[in-house]
């Protein structure tokens, strides 16, 4: 079935121009006009009747849920809020933040027309928002996976996959004894999706490659690092690589390691899981597992409109990860 945005590629145009076509709501030239409706009529586009009568009354407001918890790396957050804010300008949409986590602030947006359609983030694997945004008439997306997404569409990076590729990786280079540094405690027991499914994906990997796996939460501070590695080090079978899937930890890892008498990579090698900046960001860049948050706000502007302007149904789109090794990643000596 064709989508707004197949109309908008087949015409050469916005797809903000296309909805502008559709509903009337700004003049739009006589030749751009027919260029759009001449690729509804090839594509055999038939956008939602319901949508074209709500569309001038819509707000062209975008509601973007994202509590704000202690546990989570707000920099990384914010390199989603920023794919989300540029590309609802794509689509003539403002964003409305709404930083509290509850049912109340839901209510309160979609009840008084505030917003047209709703992105949540920050998601828990049975988290008490869904029901609500369940029931809404408003189209909804879902930035992670929950357990069930009660016909929600979601989209998120896959954060399982992610760790599998980090193991592979690092079982290939002859590590037989492999770390996994994860999120705060907190991530885990409040069942954040990203921290659950990175920590099941490493483990699974290592059970299934047959190597020894040691796991530990940490908070992002040098005590936590210290106190982590300490645990680990101290096995009796020590790992001589770490997977960190913890952005915070990256600035305080080498000199946390040197203190144990461990180079990169001589001793031991790392691989993050975390963004591209995040990675690059050492004058050794990190081997990486890159989160494309941008990419994904993206993709969630992109999934909402779909829905706000015909009936597609719903989907779930799990972006796959890819490894680039750089200078911390080697054959275990």
């Amino acid at each position: 079935m064709a989508t707004m945005n197949d109309v908008a590629k087949a015409a050469g145009v916005s797809t903000s121009t296309v909805s502008y076509v559709l509903s009337g709501k700004r003049t739009i030239s006589e030749e751009t006009r027919e260029q759009v409706l001449a690729a509804i009529k090839e594509l055999d586009y038939s956008p939602h009747s319901g949508a074209r009568s709500l569309a001038s009354s819509r707000s062209n407001v975008l509601g973007l849920m994202v509590p704000l918890r202690a546990d989570v790396n707000v920099s990384v957050i914010m390199q989603f809020v920023a794919g989300v804010v540029t590309t609802a300008r794509d689509y003539n949409q403002d964003v409305l933040l709404l930083t509290q986590d509850d049912a109340d602030g839901i209510h309160r947006v979609t009840s008084q027309s505030i917003v047209d359609g709703l992105l949540m983030m920050d998601i828990e694997a049975r988290d008490t928002r869904i029901p609500q945004l369940a029931k809404l008439r408003k189209p909804a997306v879902l930035i992670g996976f929950p357990d069930d997404p009660q016909g929600l569409s979601c989209v998120d990076f896959d954060f399982a996959a992610a760790s599998r590729t980090a193991v592979r990786h690092l079982t290939e280079l002859g590590h037989r004894s492999i770390g996994f540094i994860g999120s705060p405690q907190a991530s885990l027991e409040r069942h954040a999706t990203y921290a659950d499914r990175a920590r099941k994906g490493f483990e699974d990997a290592c059970q299934a490659a047959g190597i020894n796996a040691a796991l530990r939460a940490c908070e992002p501070t040098s005590g936590a690092l210290a106190g982590a590695l300490d645990a680990m080090l101290s096995d009796h079978e020590p790992p001589t690589a770490l997977v960190v899937h913890n952005e915070g930890l990256l600035p305080l890892l080498r000199e946390a390691l040197a203190l144990h008498g461990l180079q990169i990579p001589k001793d031991i090698s790392v691989v993050a899981i975390a963004p591209e900046d995040a990675a690059m960001a050492s004058a050794q860049p990190w081997t990486a597992v890159s989160i494309p948050a941008h990419d994904i706000g993206r993709a969630a502007v992109e999934m909402v409109m779909d829905r706000l302007n015909s009936d597609k149904p719903v989907e779930i789109r799990l972006i796959v990860p890819s490894l680039v090794q750089r200078e911390t990643s080697a054959v275990r000596s």
